[in-house]
């Protein structure tokens, strides 16, 4: 008599190796990066069990979080057992996490370093694949008064309007602003490009008495600060 073929659902296993029963039992914080998913996508397929499909899919980004976050529907749904409804759960809650850390950037509202320059505009820009030029605007104890967008532009650069920043700057009533942008490409080094509006916009605020305090160049994971590295 021939076998029946090995299931893979969860359903099979000890309630200990649920993800969604350990959840319950032992907290969120114990489950795995791809036991969280397999929560989401509820199955797998025959041939793998949802938390196994799950590890799959976080391999091919190399277990990067914020790299899935950066897939679409249609590349979620190139996983085998991977359907439209399942594509946009992930979608879905990995959005939801993204928003959570943009609401955490908000509770900073004085800037004392460039780290705390890169936690305000990191959940704005670090994941966007086309290139963001956006301005901080301080008051003389170093509030922020106002975070703007000046442009956007496409993945190989972004046009920026000094005379826009000194309008801005002025009706804010600030006294010092500092200038961010984004690399989609994920490099750190700053272009020719980079250093002469640095320099552009930093010339025009010396004629108002208006200080550019830094310059950050966001990525992903990371930033490039002129005032640390003494370019500025």
């Amino acid at each position: 008599m021939q076998e029946k073929p090995k299931s893979f659902s969860i359903k099979n296993w000890s309630d200990d190796d649920k993800p969604r029963e350990k959840l319950v039992s032992k907290g969120r914080s114990v489950l795995s990066d791809a036991e969280l998913i397999a929560i989401l996508i509820g199955s797998g397929s025959r041939s793998e069990s949802a938390v196994e499909l799950s590890k799959r899919i976080l391999a091919s980004v190399d277990n990067n979080l914020n790299e899935l976050g950066r897939l679409s529907i249609k590349q979620l749904m190139a996983f085998k057992g991977i359907g439209e409804a399942k594509a946009v759960s992930i979608a879905a809650a990995l959005e939801v996490g993204r928003r959570r850390r943009g609401e955490d950037s908000l509770k900073i509202d004085k800037i004392g370093s460039s780290q705390d320059v890169y936690h305000l505009l990191q959940p704005i820009m670090g994941e966007l694949e086309h290139e963001e030029f956006w301005i901080i605007f301080l008051n003389n104890s170093n509030k922020v008064l106002h975070k703007a967008q000046l442009s956007k532009g496409g993945i190989t650069g972004t046009l920026v309007d000094v005379r826009l920043i000194m309008k801005q700057t002025l009706e804010l009533g600030a006294v010092a602003i500092i200038l961010a942008h984004n690399h989609p490409s994920g490099t750190l080094k700053p272009s020719a490009a980079d250093k002469q509006i640095t320099q552009k916009i930093k010339l025009a605020c010396e004629t108002m008495d208006i200080k550019v305090l830094d310059h950050l160049i966001v990525t992903q994971k990371s930033y490039y600060s002129f005032a640390d590295d003494k370019i500025l």
